[in-house]
């Protein structure tokens, strides 16, 4: 089997097409954030009571763990993210079914998004602020992007599928 033909069944098709539109949104509302509409000049926006646009530069990867400062980490994260999609898209060739392909998608789509900004500034550029505040109290969510929902969404659907669908069910 030629590796062209790996690649080409309905759902990967279907897949890469997810992944593809996935990290176009992201980098799209990255660049009008960073560049037209100059988040890092024009400060935080108050969308809600409960969510802001902030910046973020994420040197990290999820949650902001791991961060890293200089070029060898940045390499090491980027090469690591490699790997991982890579495998992901192993696993999307091999997708039986619409919401495996849709979720590995998602994911591949938001891992590539960071990976661009990785490459372009050294960081990541988180932007979603969600917090909740009472008189006594105060939640702080991560800061988070588009990409980061992709990913997380597409975790969502993996694990739908291994503990809800009909499979799960008759699995020893």
């Amino acid at each position: 089997m030629s590796l062209r033909s790996y690649f080409t069944g309905p759902w990967t098709r279907f897949g890469l097409t997810v992944a593809l539109t996935a990290c176009a949104l992201d980098q799209a509302s990255k660049i009008y954030l960073l560049f037209v509409f100059d988040l890092a000049a024009n400060g935080p926006v108050r969308l809600g009571p409960f969510i802001d646009i902030v910046l973020a530069r994420n040197t990290g990867i999820s949650y902001g763990l791991f961060q890293t400062q200089g070029p060898l980490g940045q390499w090491i994260l980027l090469a690591f993210k490699a790997v991982a999609v890579l495998l992901l898209s192993v696993w999307l060739a091999r997708a039986k079914d619409r919401l495996i392909a849709l979720s590995l998608g998602l994911i591949i789509g938001g891992a590539a998004g960071n990976a661009i900004d990785r490459l372009a500034y050294g960081w990541v550029a988180d932007f979603v602020f969600f917090h909740i505040s009472t008189a006594d109290w105060r939640f702080n969510w991560y800061v988070f992007n588009l990409a980061d929902v992709a990913i997380v969404a597409g975790v969502i659907g993996l694990l739908y599928d291994s503990l809800v669908m009909d499979r799960a069910a008759k699995a020893p």
